[in-house]
């Protein structure tokens, strides 16, 4: 489990903080870097076999279009991402949950296990119509301390997420993207039968866009760190919510 809550829409002073449109709007990717992810998408991110047994590649899913725009999701290269994420993270509002404030080490100590490891968990940049604006960790819930915590099935699927730019909070965009990723994820994944996230309680407005986006409110689970709402969007039911 990351250090603290998978924020969706951070709801403290959503419109206050230190960073503000400003931070999606100088991140516009020149054609050179389009090319690159291009590139990455069909030839994947050099993951080895056994890492992408655990969770495909999700560089590799294409790209839906969203009532947002046209989002897709690009495996994080810490040599390309990391000023941008480290800015993210000391947003206050971004901050109060998930506890990564300071200096660019602290998101690479983050980011290095997830990078380093057996690729149980992908650190995704969100792009959206070109711009990268959130960061998603893609991760296998069943093999994640967090499947001590609830009666976990096999392929469990989660979504740990942040919004970086104040101009794409509190106006229904993490909703949207929500209800995107758990699509991809179900589309890409044939043996996952469930998308699960487990939001802070006290961030009402990540468990409302939970919600709005087809997952259920399961359980209460008491983690480590925080209290959090256990939250399942079911591949049975996906149609229907």
């Amino acid at each position: 489990m990351p250090p603290a809550d998978p924020s969706a829409e951070p709801g403290a002073a959503p419109d206050a903080g230190s960073t503000g449109a400003e931070d999606t709007l100088d991140l516009k990717l020149t054609e050179e870097l389009l090319a690159s992810i291009a590139e990455e998408r069909n030839t994947g991110p050099g993951r080895d076999r056994a890492s992408r047994e655990l969770l495909g590649d999700p560089g590799a899913w294409p790209p839906v279009t969203t009532a947002a725009g046209s989002f897709g999701l690009l495996p994080v290269r810490p040599e390309r991402d990391l000023p941008v994420l480290s800015r993210w993270m000391n947003d206050p509002a971004v901050a109060a949950f998930w506890e990564l404030a300071g200096p660019e080490s602290v998101t690479v100590d983050h980011l290095r296990p997830q990078l380093d490891g057996d690729g149980r968990s992908v650190p995704c940049l969100g792009v959206l119509d070109g711009t990268p604006m959130s960061y998603w960790e893609i991760y296998r819930a069943d093999l994640d301390p967090l499947a001590r915590h609830y009666p976990a099935r096999p392929h469990d699927t989660g979504v740990h997420l942040l919004i970086g730019g104040v101009r794409n909070r509190g106006r229904g965009v993490g909703t949207t993207l929500l209800r995107a990723v758990a699509d991809l994820v179900l589309d890409n994944l044939p043996r996952c039968g469930r998308v699960v996230a487990e939001p802070d309680l006290r961030n009402t407005p990540s468990v409302s866009a939970f919600l709005s986006a087809g997952f259920r409110f399961s359980a209460e689970v008491e983690l480590p760190d925080k209290r959090a709402a256990l939250m399942i969007r079911d591949r049975t039911y996906r149609a229907q919510l």
